[in-house]
């Protein structure tokens, strides 16, 4: 799915096809078994009550840091699943845990509550025939209610997995949520140490495989000065002066493309009239990479930049009625890291991807998965399945035709049980 933040970031050839080691479980024989066909047998006999889940959910509203009324409901449809250890941790995030047969590590299957659409927005779905119009619902709502699907699924056919599977309804994955719900499990809620693999369920296209977090780092550049009448004190420093520069110098950086690194000056502002020299302007600065070494180097320069253009300012004009600065406020982080191609969960959904007819493709993207591949644990972001498209736009769809839906939704099941192991 296109997103704002976390937009796709194609990598070229290598992404496309990376050198994938042999899956660590026989993902065939996982789907082939009569109990996997019972599962999906049973998303099939159920998916008008996916439907009914996904619809719920959309239009129950969840703006940025609003998540509160959306993640109650969630835990009421895991309550009446049967899962056990229910619960609504401090930062908003709902999580529910399916038993295994052995006691030890997690694997942990999330999508996340929140939207990027302010409160107020409309929010009611339309359906036309199979598709379904309504902001949020393909990132992330019908990834929610595939989860619940999922563990329908596995109860109805009987299906015991080896390690147990926290399901996890997440807060803040969108803009400035920053990944505050999963940087949250994963520095202080209680499976951070618990956790052996990590899916977030993020979009729809049941081929992709997301195993490249891409990294940011925001910043809103605030240059302030003394001000003044734009004749009668002609002549002194300009706030404004130092931020144009500082934009036009880092267009100047010849931002490597392999790993990709990108920036962006994205929102500006400041000023009082039309005839006086702002005391304060700001522009808000977006910088990404799946690289941290070299996102780190960009940020460096990037600060570098801002602080250059400030001396040369001071220096340009004059600064009888006090200078300008810069001040830097950090309004985004998000930390970069990969699951490598070898990895076994990567082996393994691929394997899966493959199974149900689909041709696996690869990307890199910015997903509540970055917070464990950044610390090392094995992790990706999958699609719910089916089709839609027109993401963070109020015209944004999902097609819920069931053969194309159950077949895509049979995918994330298949690469859960490979990385869970079945009994």
């Amino acid at each position: 799915m296109p997103r704002t933040l976390p937009a796709v970031v194609a990598l070229g050839a290598l992404l496309a096809s990376p050198a994938l080691a042999a899956p660590t479980h026989d993902v065939g024989k996982i789907v082939a078994s009569p109990a996997f066909k019972t599962a999906v047998a049973t998303l099939d006999r159920e998916h008008d009550r996916t439907v009914a889940d996904i619809i719920t959910l959309t239009e129950i509203p969840a703006p940025p840091f609003k998540e509160e009324a959306r993640g109650k409901a969630y835990r009421a449809m895991l309550e009446a699943h049967g899962l056990t250890n229910i619960e609504i941790d401090s930062e908003g995030n709902v999580m529910a845990l399916r038993k295994g047969s052995k006691p030890g590590p997690v694997v942990v299957v999330s999508a996340h509550l929140d939207t990027v659409f302010p409160e107020g927005t409309d929010v009611k779905v339309r359906r036309e025939g199979t598709k379904l119009y309504a902001p949020g619902i393909a990132d992330d709502s019908r990834a929610l209610a595939v989860l619940l699907a999922w563990a329908r699924a596995l109860d109805a056919a009987k299906i015991r997995t080896e390690s147990d599977i926290l399901f996890v309804g997440t807060v803040g994955e969108e803009g400035a949520g920053d990944l505050r719900g999963v940087r949250h499990f994963f520095n202080e809620g209680k499976y951070k140490d618990r956790t052996k693999a990590f899916f977030s369920v993020d979009g729809i296209d049941p081929s992709q495989i997301t195993h490249i977090g891409v990294g940011s780092k925001r910043y809103r550049a605030t240059f302030k000065g003394p001000g003044g009448h734009s004749y009668g004190a002609f002549g002194i420093v300009n706030p404004m002066a130092a931020m144009g520069k500082a934009v036009a110098d880092l267009y100047t950086i010849e931002a490597p493309t392999n790993p990709k690194v990108t920036y962006s000056a994205s929102i500006t502002g400041g000023g009082s009239s039309v005839n006086a020299i702002p005391d304060k302007v700001f522009t808000d600065f977006d910088m990404r990479s799946a690289d941290a070494g070299e996102l780190a180097k960009l940020e460096t320069r990037f600060k570098a930049i801002m602080d250059e253009a400030v001396v040369h300012e001071n220096k340009a004009r004059s600064t009888r009625f006090g200078a300008v600065s810069v001040e830097l406020t950090s309004i985004g982080d998000r930390p970069a890291g990969q699951t490598p191609a070898t990895a076994p969960l990567v082996a393994n959904t691929a394997a899966a991807v493959t199974a149900l007819g689909f041709k696996p493709s690869f990307n890199a993207s910015s997903t509540d998965a970055n917070a464990p591949m950044s610390k090392g644990i094995p992790a990706i972001t999958i699609g719910s399945g089916g089709t839609g498209g027109r993401a963070h736009s109020l015209e944004e769809w999902i097609d819920v035709e069931k053969g194309a839906s159950v077949r895509g939704m049979s995918v994330g099941l298949a690469a859960v049980l490979s990385a869970a192991g079945v009994d």
